[in-house]
């Protein structure tokens, strides 16, 4: 595997079980469909779900020139390649509010289209909570690539599944994205709805 281009760790602040990959700007969330359970999109942002409800998780995040062939699955719960599209090829991790993580740039090579490798792990253990110190791992691994459908490497979390079953449950067509308030209480609905 080559090296990456760029590599650090640290925590990222979440909010109503997310945080996101956006270009500076663009925080309209897409329709909610997380039909892999773990991260959703729209051009020029993306967003990662978490069991947490709000706090901190810990993140890897490397940006390498190339496709990252093999993935790693060992000591994962979910591991999904998903493309996103940076619409100025200024995408970084994003805190919805908060302040941006120190983490480095995601796009690296410019606008376009990339792929993002998101692992996860421990979004079981903070099931729906507040926590103060990071139950969740992450690693991001991206890098510029044509648009493809998501390939799930691997599902095991029951979080995940509770989002898979919620995506089932969304309407193919929705109509234009709500006020940001308006999904955030519609989300966090739906989560109660189906942990019931």
């Amino acid at each position: 595997m080559s090296e990456p281009v760029a590599l650090a760790s640290g925590w990222v602040r979440v909010e109503y079980h997310a945080f996101h990959l956006a270009d500076a700007g663009q925080y309209d969330p897409p329709p909610f469909r997380p039909h892999n359970g773990l991260i959703f999109s729209r051009p020029g942002l993306a967003v990662v779900l978490v069991g947490a409800n709000s706090g901190v998780v810990s993140m890897t995040t490397e940006v390498y020139e190339h496709p990252v062939a093999r993935p790693d699955t060992e000591g994962w719960d979910e591991v999904v390649d998903h493309s996103v599209e940076s619409l100025s090829g200024h995408m970084h991790v994003a805190a919805l509010m908060d302040d941006p993580p120190d983490l480095p740039l995601l796009t690296p090579f410019g606008p376009g289209h990339y792929r993002v490798r998101v692992h996860a792990r421990g979004r079981d253990r903070a099931d729906d909570a507040h926590v103060s110190e990071p139950l969740e791992d992450y690693l991001l691994q991206i890098w510029p690539g044509r648009q493809e459908p998501d390939l799930v490497h691997k599902q095991s979390d029951q979080c995940g599944e509770t989002f898979r079953r919620a995506a089932l449950n969304q309407p193919e067509h929705s109509p234009s994205p709500p006020h940001e308030d308006d999904w955030k209480r519609k989300a966090r609905a739906r989560l109660r709805r189906h942990n019931n």
